[in-house]
């Protein structure tokens, strides 16, 4: 983290930032010591952000959308250029990346859906015999409750 020493338009307070992502401060800084966005200080230790952050907060927000972990996010971020603003070209190379992510959580979602339609027809409401709440469940045929947590007898 750098010290400034003089004051620049083209830098963010915490505040600033939040009120244009639209996120949380705490929020801000958790990203910030995850090493997902980087903030130089003031002599006063104050956060500062370059403008181009918000556009890393906007990738890190699409990111999480899509159920990236952080550490891919963090993977990905640190392919970005540091000494300008991302370009359309970057976003679309990282974009790329992410495409295998959302067709597996597309797949997920579609079996949710057929699993669902089949439960509601079914109507067991049993965690026990459920195929969305239980499924292969093997442990289930040994008995019910916690069976790893037992001592045997």
């Amino acid at each position: 983290m750098a010290t400034l020493t003089k004051h620049t338009t083209d830098l963010l307070t915490i505040g600033e930032l939040a009120a244009r992502s639209g996120l949380a401060t705490s929020a801000l800084r958790f990203y910030e010591a995850e090493g997902l966005i980087e903030a130089s200080r003031t002599e006063a230790g104050h956060r500062r952000y370059p403008r181009s952050t918000l556009r890393r907060v906007a990738f890190v927000r699409a990111a999480r959308e899509i159920g990236l972990p952080l550490e891919e996010i963090r993977v990905s971020l640190a392919t970005l250029p540091i000494d300008r603003t991302p370009t359309k070209a970057d976003w679309t190379r990282l974009s790329q990346r992410w495409r295998h992510h959302l067709d597996a959580r597309i797949d997920y979602l579609e079996r949710l859906r057929s699993d669902l339609v089949s439960c509601i027809g079914c109507g067991c409401l049993s965690l026990a015999t459920c195929r969305l709440h239980n499924r292969d469940d093997e442990l289930a045929r040994d008995g019910i409750g916690a069976r790893l947590l037992r001592p045997e007898a």
